[in-house]
């Protein structure tokens, strides 16, 4: 199974080679800020979608979308939060403590355009960054996650 992940995409173009990529992905996974229900649309004409609101999102997203996803993939377990709850400056901490109380195998989470491929202790902290909107971070990204035989590999991509 392969994964597409993506998160503060803030209701701008998402870039042609991100589109093409995820139109042979098994599913979408989106960690908040998609903005408004046009975006999440859109994804889901390319496969299916998971995703979470994030702080920025208009409220018809809210109203579609919870704050925390656990999505289960056989024996897996994948966390999915925007992680902006609690400290705003401290996206990692912030999905740390959402799933503290869950064995996840994975936690996605976005809302610092940072990207971040990270294990720690048993649990991979993945945010696949923003494709269109950098902020503070030095590059445009997505990520993908390959799930095959209860193992995970995750990479970021760089646009």
């Amino acid at each position: 199974m392969i994964i597409g992940v993506l998160s503060d995409t803030h209701s701008l173009k998402i870039p042609s080679p991100l589109i093409e990529r995820f139109k042979s992905v098994d599913l979408i996974i989106h960690a908040g800020d998609i903005c408004d229900l046009h975006t999440l649309k859109m994804l889901k004409k390319l496969a299916p979608v998971k995703a979470v609101q994030g702080n920025m999102d208009e409220m018809a997203v809210r109203k579609e979308l919870p704050l925390k996803e656990i999505i289960s993939l056989g024996v897996l377990k994948i966390g999915v939060t925007h992680g902006h709850i609690g400290d705003t400056r401290e996206a990692l901490k912030n999905a740390q403590a959402l799933f503290k109380d869950d064995k996840m195998d994975v936690v996605i989470f976005g809302h610092s355009h940072q990207a971040l491929n990270e294990q720690v202790g048993a649990t991979l902290y993945f945010n696949p960054g923003s494709p269109n909107d950098v902020v503070k971070a030095r590059f445009f990204s997505y990520g993908l996650i390959s799930v095959e035989g209860g193992k995970i590999k995750a990479e970021i991509i760089k646009l």
